[in-house]
Formats: structure tokens, sequence, C-alpha cells
């Protein structure tokens, strides 16, 4: 078996982290240093480690704002507009376009539709049902909802990771081709997989009174995930970019309203 000598240790160490990098200028607002060197080759198997870390800022903002005082509902929402402005409206825009295309009864002129930049109305009412459902939910969570918001994100990047690698993509080219074409199965989807069964396991770990319904989050998660980007597969015969950001912000709306069953006193 050929070793790994030092160096090449260093290299592949390096690569992993410029390619991390380049999944947080490309999936948030992060601001990053100008001059870093930045690898965007296969940076879609980071997106559920990114989904936690978005998660996990968010936790952060709500504790704080939790402390001085802020209103559940009022939080909430600061919480939503924050997530927002995180990502920069990155996958709700694909929700957006995604709705636009669906709403076109001839199926050859979908993925036209979706091209275009400009919102029609089902794009802007998928965009309010999206943004009151994640509010409403959340508001009803009243416990653990930093653990909440990291699991909803990552559960929503993960099942954009399964869409990437088990649907095809229906364009030549576009801003989800690179995904498509650098996606590696089965190692990517079970890297995220093992990220947030970790998280659980951990989870479990330190309140084993709450196993069943921590299962039950992770079960819940994985299905939502799987199912959403299976939906949009059915609807339009595979994917593109802009459905990749429909199935992470259905799957973190829907993840949420499920939450509201199991974390609500």
């Amino acid at each position: 078996m050929r070793q790994l000598t030092f160096q090449q240790f260093v290299c592949w160490g390096c690569q992993v982290g410029l390619s991390f990098l380049g999944a947080v200028t490309f999936y948030t607002t992060i601001p990053l240093p100008a001059g870093w060197r930045l690898e965007f080759q296969g940076i879609a198997r980071w997106a559920p480690l990114i989904g936690l870390l978005i998660g996990g800022l968010l936790g952060i903002v709500d504790a704080v704002l939790q402390q001085v005082g802020v209103p559940i509902l009022t939080r909430s929402a600061l919480i939503v507009v924050c997530w927002i402005s995180l990502t920069g409206g990155l996958h709700l825009d694909g929700a957006m376009d995604t709705a636009d295309g669906l709403a076109v009864q001839d199926p050859q002129r979908r993925l036209e539709v979706m091209v275009d930049s400009a919102t029609g109305a089902f794009g802007a009412i998928v965009a309010v049902a999206l943004l009151l459902l994640k509010t409403a939910a959340l508001t009803n969570i009243e416990a653990y909802r930093g653990f909440a918001l990291m699991t909803a994100a990552g559960w929503g990047r993960w099942g954009q990771v399964a869409a990437i690698a088990f649907y095809p993509y229906l364009k030549p080219t576009g801003k989800g081709a690179f995904h498509k074409q650098a996606i590696r199965t089965p190692q990517d989807i079970l890297l995220g997989l093992c990220l947030l069964l970790g998280l659980y396991g951990l989870a479990i770990g330190l309140d084993q009174s709450s196993m069943w319904i921590i299962l039950v989050m992770a079960f819940g998660g994985c299905a939502i995930a799987l199912m959403t980007g299976a939906w949009f597969h059915r609807k339009l015969g595979g994917h593109t970019g802009d459905t990749y950001g429909a199935v992470v912000e259905w799957t973190e709306a829907l993840f949420l309203c499920l939450l509201t069953t199991l974390l609500t006193p």
C-alpha cells in the first residue's frame, strides 16, 4: 500500500481547507479576505457542514436576542431575516424560480421560465409561504431552538447533496452544473449523513431522556430531505440549480414544522 508522505498530507490538508473556504464563499455571505485563494471544485460535499455553521450562528443570535428580552415572535422573524442575509437569498431565489416554472402548464417551457430572472406571481407566493412557515414554526418552538436551527439548515443542504447525486441535471450549463460534475457517490452523501447523525448521537448522549424525540427528528429530517428532492424530480424529470435551492428551502421549512410537534411544550 502506498504511504502518504508528510508533504503530501500537508498538500491534501491545504486542498481540503481551500475547498471548505470556497464552500463558505459560495453558500454564504460570510466575508473572507479578498486575497485568499479558494477552491470551488466539489464544494457541494461541504453543504451540510455549512448548514450547521449557518444554524449555529443563527442560534447564537437567537440566544442574544432572548437575553435582551426580545419577544419570541419578533425574535423568530429576525432570525428568518438573518437566515436570508447569511445565504444572500441564494436558495430562496431558486425556490421562487422553481415555483414560477412549475406554474407553467407546458412542461417544455418550464426550464425557460425558470431561467428568466423576473419573479412571477407564483414565485412571490412561494417566498411569502416559506417565510411564514419558518417564522410561525420557530415561534412555536420554545426549547432547543439553536439545535432546531442547526439541524434544519443541515438537513436542507444534505437534501441538496442527495438531489445532486441521485437525479439528472437538466441543463448542459448553469450554476448547478459543476456540482453535478464533481459529486462523488456515495462518499459525499455519507459524509453529510454521518455528520448529521453524529450530531444527533451527541444530543442523545447529553440528554438520554429525549432519545426517542431525537430519533424521530433524525428520521424525519432524512425522510423530508429525500422526499423533497424526489418530488421536484417527479415534476421536472430532473434538477437544476434552482431546484437545488428549492430543496433546501422546503426541507428547512417542513422540518421546522415537524419540530413544532416534537419540541412544543
